[in-house]
C-alpha cells in the first residue's frame, strides 16, 4: 500500500482540485465518495471505483476491511490523517474515499417512463433529497438544467445516500428540449395551478418538473406542461421546499401505480 505524506504529491493535488470543482470533476470526468454507505451502494451497484484513499485509522476499521474484501485489483493508498482531511468536508472524516468514474446515462428522455425535470434546484442539501426519493420512488431518469447544483458534488451525494447509483441523471440540460422530446405526460408543480396532484391518474408514463426553491418554474416549461398541479396546503404555510414538494409527488405516483394497469389520463375525479 502507497502512503502519500506531503501536499506536494501530484496525485494528491489532482484530488484536492476535484473534492473543490464542479468544473474539474466534469473535466476528469470523475468524482469521490466520502465514506463507506457510499462506496457500498456505488459497489452494490456493480462498478468498481478506481482508486480507494484510506486514513491510519480505516486500518482498525471493520466496516472498511469487509468492503475492501469486494474490491479487486483496485490501488490502495494511505493518506497522511491531515491530508485526508483535506478531501473531506466531515468534521470527522469517515476512514475511507472512492475515486469513481461518473456514470454514463442510458436511459434518454424519449425512452423514459417515469421521470423527473429539475429546473434550477441550487440547494445541494435539496437536490440530493430528491434525488434519494427519486431512486426509492423507482424513477428511471433525472434531467437537470444548467442551473442545478453540481449532482456529483460532495454535499449533494451525502444527501442522496446512494440515491446517485439506482438513477440515469442527465445534468446542464436544456429542458425544453427533454419536454418535447418525452413520450408521456408532463405534470408541471405550481401554486397557481387549480388542479390537485391528488385528482390525476398517474399510471401512465410521466415526468414531474420542479423548480427552483424561490421562483418556481420558467413560463416555457409551464406552457409546455401537460398538466399544471399543486399540492393542497391546508395549514397556514405558503409553500413546500422543492425536495418537500418533490417527495409527494413521486409518491403519489408510487401509491397509484402499485399494481395498476398503465393508463395516461389526468382529470378531476367525480364526487
Amino acid at each position: 500500500m502507497k502512503l502519500i505524506r506531503s501536499r506536494d504529491n501530484p496525485f494528491f493535488r489532482e484530488l484536492i482540485k476535484l473534492a473543490g470543482s464542479a468544473r474539474q470533476r466534469g473535466k476528469a470526468n470523475q468524482t469521490l465518495l466520502d465514506g463507506a454507505h457510499l462506496l457500498a451502494a456505488y459497489l452494490d451497484a456493480g462498478v468498481m471505483p478506481q482508486h480507494i484513499l484510506l486514513n491510519a485509522a480505516a486500518l482498525h476499521d471493520d466496516e472498511i476491511a469487509g468492503l475492501l474484501l469486494r474490491i479487486n485489483n483496485v490501488p490502495v493508498t494511505q493518506l497522511d490523517d491531515k491530508l485526508f482531511a483535506e478531501l473531506s468536508e466531515l468534521k470527522t472524516p469517515t476512514g475511507i474515499l472512492a475515486l469513481v468514474d461518473l456514470p454514463q446515462p442510458a436511459v434518454s428522455s424519449a425512452d423514459s417512463n417515469f421521470a423527473l425535470l429539475l429546473e434550477d434546484i441550487q440547494d445541494p442539501g435539496n437536490l440530493g433529497s430528491i434525488l434519494r426519493s427519486a431512486a426509492a420512488a423507482g424513477c428511471d431518469a433525472v434531467f437537470l438544467s444548467k442551473g442545478c447544483a453540481d449532482a456529483w458534488s460532495p454535499k449533494v451525494l451525502r444527501a442522496a445516500m446512494g440515491g446517485h447509483f439506482a438513477l440515469d441523471i442527465h445534468e446542464r440540460q436544456d429542458l425544453p428540449d427533454v419536454a418535447k422530446t418525452f413520450p408521456g405526460m408532463l405534470l408541471a408543480a405550481s401554486l397557481q395551478a387549480t388542479h390537485s396532484l391528488y385528482d390525476c391518474d398517474l399510471r401512465g408514463n410521466i415526468a414531474f418538473m420542479i423548480g427552483n426553491e424561490g421562483g418556481g418554474l420558467s413560463d416555457e416549461l409551464l406552457n409546455l406542461a401537460t398538466r399544471q398541479i399543486t399540492i393542497p396546503m391546508p395549514g397556514k404555510v405558503e409553500s413546500l421546499n422543492a425536495a418537500a414538494a418533490a417527495a409527494i409527488c413521486l409518491f403519489e405516483a408510487v401509491r397509484q401505480r402499485r399494481g395498476a394497469s398503465n393508463t395516461l389520463t389526468c382529470k378531476p375525479v367525480s364526487l
